[in-house]
């Protein structure tokens, strides 16, 4: 089967798709499937030697994830504000 990418690049993302935790497996291979639109499942599944369950798995989990964007901290959490320098006037 060819492949859209040059082979250092398939060399590249398989090493980077090993590298990762099932979960973010799943993500990464269904966004790669996305690029390719048109039979970009069974490519992708192919080239990365996973199940093409496994990308609509990861498709379904990309649209159900809820981005936050309140942040980590909690509110007035970090670094505190500097007091400011009383006036001394002479």
């Amino acid at each position: 089967m060819s492949f859209p990418y040059k082979k250092n690049i398939e060399k590249s993302m398989k090493k980077f798709y090993d590298s990762l935790c099932e979960k973010n497996k799943r993500r990464y291979a269904a966004i790669e499937s996305e690029k390719l639109s048109h039979g970009g499942v069974n490519s992708i599944s192919a080239l990365l030697e996973c199940d093409p369950k496994t990308i609509r798995q990861g498709k379904k989990e990309l649209t159900e994830l809820e981005l936050d964007i309140t942040g980590i901290r909690q509110p007035r959490g970090g670094r505190k504000k500097r007091p400011l320098p009383l006036n001394t006037v002479e």
